[in-house]
C-alpha cells in the first residue's frame, strides 16, 4: 500500500464511524411497554365492576371542607364523667365534677343537669340502693335527685 493510501484510509474510517448510528437501544422500545401497561391499568379501573352506578363511591363524594361541629364544654364533661362512672364509680365522677365546677365556674349552671345524668346512669349500672350510697351534696344534691327519678 502506498503511503498516501495509508493516511487516507484511517481518516475515512473515522468519518464513517462518526456518521453511523450509536449502539444504544431505541427509545421507543423502552417507552412503549410502559405506556401500554399504564393505559391497560387505567382502562381496568374505569370499568364499572359493580354493575350498579349508585354503588360507586368516590373519595370526593363528601364535602370535607366543612368543619365538624364543636361540642359544648358541658357535653364533653358529661360524657367524660359518665365514662368514668362506668369504669370506676360514681363517687369518683362526682368528685371530678365538683373540681371541674370549681376550676371553671362557667360550668356551674350545668352542674345540676350533669349530676342528675350521673345519678340516672348510676342507677342503671349499680341499681338504686347502691347508687344512693354514692350520693353527695354536689350541685344541691342533684345526683340524689337523678337516682330518685330512676327508681
Amino acid at each position: 500500500m502506498t503511503k498516501c493510501r495509508q493516511i487516507i484510509t484511517p481518516r475515512y474510517a473515522r468519518l464513517r464511524d462518526a456518521h453511523s448510528p450509536p449502539n444504544r437501544p431505541n427509545s421507543l422500545a423502552l417507552v412503549l411497554p410502559v405506556v401500554l401497561v399504564l393505559s391497560g391499568t387505567l382502562a381496568v379501573t374505569r370499568v364499572n365492576w359493580a354493575g350498579n352506578e349508585s354503588q360507586i363511591l368516590t373519595a370526593s363524594s363528601e364535602n370535607v371542607s366543612v368543619r365538624a361541629k364543636s361540642r359544648a364544654p358541658q357535653d364533653v364533661l358529661r360524657d367524660a364523667l359518665l365514662t368514668e362512672l362506668q369504669e370506676k364509680d360514681p363517687g369518683t365522677a362526682l368528685t371530678h365534677l365538683q373540681r371541674e365546677v370549681e376550676h371553671r365556674p362557667s360550668l356551674a349552671q350545668h352542674c345540676m343537669s350533669i349530676a342528675r345524668a350521673l345519678g340516672r346512669a348510676a342507677v342503671e349500672h349499680y341499681g338504686p340502693v347502691k347508687a344512693q350510697s354514692f350520693s353527695r351534696p354536689v350541685c344541691d344534691t342533684s345526683f340524689a335527685s337523678g337516682v330518685a327519678q330512676e327508681r
